[in-house]
């Protein structure tokens, strides 16, 4: 009896020593872990060194010793999310919005900036201010056509010439050079919108050259211009001419005009993806849009010039006359004037009232009262003009990853990644939650070639959270555009803690990350 009581402490022994030692300094155990790329879950635990994942797996299989252990029972544990479309750049150069906050309580711990177009510049100088200010997320920079365009035309709707585009080459090359991943167009904006298709096609050639993505609103999502359809063409047709994978931001079907289009657009994205052009796409969970005032209704050709040029030409009775016509037809467009809501601008008498309302109040036309408020300021707008059937139809799709496009008014700033979790897959069942992981991380670090991240995986970068699968949840919405969301419990960024037990750590934890 003594002799096996010694040969079973002896096999314990013997067992326990043989064990691979792991040290960590955060150890996950006991939650339900999603890697961002299987559909089922496992048990697993996820031990964490440095900035990377050392161990995922049978924790009973290794030894490990960790500093801190974080008991996940009855949480889901996943990749930290990566948010393909915003304009969090717009914060984040700003030290006391640094945090990021609006995202980072989202699960998001990666932003993609400059995107429609639109990029501070140039990024060596944003990139140094970053880290040496610090940032709440991790960053990948585009660079964005339109800026670059101003740069070399300014804001005029004259042609590119020769010389005008290999200018912009050479500062795309420059951009591309200092980090950016791609370049974003927004061609349904001024300036990118006055760029023909061959423009854009020669600067995709060199973003190509330069192994990056293209990542595009395009020219038109309703039908002011050229069309929802010929816009998608396009896109694709920049794809398969620069040979280089297209992203399309934020698809949608805006407006009556358009409903009900997206079987045609899904069987058109599929034939591409076919032939062998690598079309994807983000969405963002809502049906309003958010854009400026302007851009939702002012006509492009009005705009050419900057501000100034448009006042001088509503001066004139005629010029005035076709710009109140175009923009009475854009107001239409996005449903009539009570369908665009007033969400951020100087005078805050307005903001929360819909531009019937205020037309009203000013006793003009809805038309007139547009150039009446942007006289006064910027105004940003959200516009009531999607429909549930072509939401859900795109959110199926499997090259169709999340998106915020966040900004300044609209609740998708602040709830975008909660509220599909919450809408779509808890409460409407539209898709799964793996669907739904998966789609908010590795997928789309696979599209933007994001190196290690977006996976829960061994020597992959620890990007990590940790939410609860009753109280995660968007709280901002259209009257209250600015709480944060709520549900998540931990938020661990290149392997330290931004958010702890569901508080902000006040540690400014990313990085701008590198191809």
């Amino acid at each position: 009896m003594l002799r096996l009581s010694i040969l079973i402490v002896l096999g314990i022994c013997f067992s326990s020593c043989s064990k691979k030692k792991i040290q960590a300094d955060i150890l996950i155990q006991n939650g339900t872990v999603y890697n961002g790329v299987d559909k089922e879950p496992t048990n697993n635990s996820v031990a964490i060194r440095g900035d990377k994942i050392v161990f995922i797996g049978d924790e009973n299989s290794v030894s490990i010793n960790a500093k801190k252990t974080i008991d996940a029972k009855g949480l889901i544990v996943s990749p930290g999310f990566i948010d393909p479309h915003t304009h969090a750049d717009r914060d984040l150069v700003e030290p006391e919005k640094s945090h990021n906050k609006p995202f980072l309580f989202q699960g998001i711990t990666t932003v993609i900036v400059g995107n429609d177009g639109g990029s501070f510049y140039p990024t060596s100088k944003f990139k140094t201010l970053y880290e040496t200010q610090g940032i709440g997320t991790n960053v990948v920079p585009l660079v964005g056509h339109g800026t670059i365009r101003q740069e070399v035309i300014g804001k005029s709707d004259k042609t590119a010439t020769p010389d005008d585009i290999s200018k912009m080459k050479t500062l795309i090359s420059q951009e591309m050079e200092a980090g950016a991943f791609g370049m974003s167009t927004g061609l349904y904006y001024a300036p990118g919108s006055y760029s023909n298709t061959e423009e854009v096609i020669a600067l995709a050639k060199t973003v190509a050259d330069n192994g990056g993505i293209y990542d595009t609103h395009l020219r038109d999502e309703s039908s002011y211009t050229v069309g929802l359809i010929s816009a998608i063409e396009e896109a694709i047709e920049i794809g398969r001419q620069a040979k280089l994978p297209i992203h399309i931001s934020h698809i949608k079907c805006l407006g009556a005009d358009v409903w009900n289009k997206s079987d045609d657009i899904i069987k058109l994205i599929e034939n591409s993806r076919a032939e062998g052009i690598d079309v994807t796409a983000n969405q963002y969970p809502y049906d309003a849009s958010g854009t400026s005032l302007n851009g939702a209704v002012v006509p492009r050709w009005a705009e050419s010039g900057g501000k100034d040029s448009l006042y001088i030409r509503y001066s004139q009775p005629i010029l005035k006359q076709q710009i109140l016509e175009d923009t009475r037809t854009n107001i239409k467009r996005r449903g009539g004037p009570d369908k665009l809501l007033i969400v951020k601008m100087d005078s805050q008498e307005y903001v929360g009232k819909n531009l019937l309302e205020i037309s009203k109040i000013l006793k003009t036309t809805p038309e007139e009262t547009v150039y009446a408020l942007l006289e006064k300021s910027i105004v940003k707008v959200v516009s009531f003009n999607m429909i549930t059937e072509d939401i859900t139809n795109f959110m199926k799709q499997d090259w169709l990853v999340t998106g915020s496009d966040g900004n300044h008014g609209h609740p998708r700033k602040y709830g975008s990644f909660p509220r599909k979790y919450r809408k779509y897959v808890k409460e409407d069942e539209v898709i799964d939650l793996g669907t739904f992981i998966n789609n908010s991380t590795s997928k789309t670090a696979d599209i933007f070639k994001i190196p290690n991240r977006g996976k829960l995986k061994e020597g992959f970068y620890a990007d990590v959270i940790v939410f609860s699968p009753e109280t995660f949840k968007d709280v901002a919405d259209y009257n209250n555009a600015f709480e944060l969301s709520e549900g998540l419990e931990y938020s661990i960024i290149n392997g330290k803690l931004s958010v702890n037990e569901g508080e902000f750590t006040q540690e400014l934890n990313g990085k701008v990350l590198k191809k």
